[in-house]
């Protein structure tokens, strides 16, 4: 509580009333008859604040106040609330609790005396009727985000993981981010419809000449996604060639002058069909090598994701991101051990 300043005056007053004061002698005739001076009373102070620097606020909670309002009104960003729940060990909110608001981030690499923290790629590719390893039930794939939902797992898409990488922005626990593959219709049909019933962010990299084709996604489709904040769609190149690989008796002129029209168009594309920035890049059959880095920074894309399973710590190379592919003839056991969101280190 702050101190509360009192003028020399109202300190006067108050020892008049406090009982220690010398008795006032009764009047005299000639003088005007004696009135006791009122009494005063300081009220405690109202501000929630306690104390502050640059770094902390120390913080009284108010009645109906939660982690995500102190974090709105201290740090303009509710979604930061998460920030002080960890800080004070998520500790139950009451109305007169005493909590830390940690005004600036705190361990953005997330590394702990314990171990890491990881981010997990998940990577689908179409979603319909009978599982197969490309093919996820809609059964299966509400369960995986209803699990998701039940156990506390953060979904960011790939564009919100920079701060992370680049050392700025702390991430919450258990964050994910989800990511389909080609640009099959049942993402619009299947997928769209779970992942907004759940409020999941995803990220959809689209091979573009695959559009127009009969089980592919409609510009409209994905406007209608795009449209919404939830999705925004990525590029996977133009026609879904190994990036890699020269065709029979191509010169190595001929293949770069290709593969500069597998980075550049989809880019290009996607800019003049849904005015989307490309950030991140999903190669096919997750196979890169320096040139094709070499045209994504000339794009300033500034994320690559591959195939090789596993999680991505703080200092994973971004543009070789690593995903995890979730198959359809896999139950959801198999699902659970594909979410590698902290890697513990043993002790000496």
């Amino acid at each position: 509580m702050r101190p509360v300043r009192i003028s020399s005056t109202l300190l006067a007053l108050a020892a008049l009333v406090a009982g220690c004061a010398t008795p006032v002698p009764p009047a005299s005739p000639a003088s005007p008859p004696y009135v006791p001076a009122p009494r005063v009373v300081v009220a405690p102070s109202t501000d929630p604040v306690i104390a502050r620097d640059r770094e902390f606020a120390v913080v009284r909670v108010g009645q109906g106040d939660t982690y995500a309002s102190l974090a709105k009104r201290f740090l303009d960003d509710a979604g930061k609330g998460w920030w002080l729940s960890r800080f004070n060990q998520d500790e139950a909110l009451q109305p007169g609790t005493v909590v830390a608001v940690p005004l600036q981030v705190r361990n953005p690499i997330g590394v702990y005396a314990s171990g890491y923290q990881t981010v997990t790629v998940l990577s689908y590719h179409r979603f319909g009727g009978r599982g197969s390893r490309l093919n996820v039930t809609p059964a299966a794939f509400e369960a995986q985000m209803e699990f998701l939902a039940r156990n506390g797992y953060n979904v960011v898409p790939v564009s919100k993981l920079d701060g992370f990488f680049d050392g700025r922005e702390a991430l919450p626990p258990k964050t994910v981010a989800i990511t389909i593959d080609d640009g099959y219709k049942s993402t619009f049909e299947i997928a769209w419809p779970i992942l907004r019933k759940f409020g999941f962010p995803a990220t959809v990299y689209l091979y573009t000449d695959f559009v127009g084709a009969g089980d592919a996604l409609t510009w409209a489709q994905m406007r209608e996604m795009t449209s919404s904040g939830l999705v925004d769609i990525q590029p996977h190149s133009k026609t879904h060639a190994n990036l890699t690989l020269r065709l029979p008796g191509e010169t190595e002129a001929r293949y770069r002058d290709r593969i500069r029209r597998e980075v550049e168009v989809p880019v290009a594309t996607l800019r003049d069909r849904l005015g989307m920035t490309s950030v991140s890049y999903a190669y096919p059959y997750g196979d890169v090598n320096d040139y094709v880095i070499e045209l994504l920074a000339k794009q300033k894309v500034d994320y690559g994701v591959t195939v090789t399973s596993g999680g991505n710590a703080f200092y994973a190379y971004p543009l070789m991101l690593r995903r995890s592919m979730v198959f359809g003839n896999e139950d959801l056991d198999a699902f659970k051990a594909k979410l590698t969101t902290f890697v513990r280190m043993g002790t000496r």
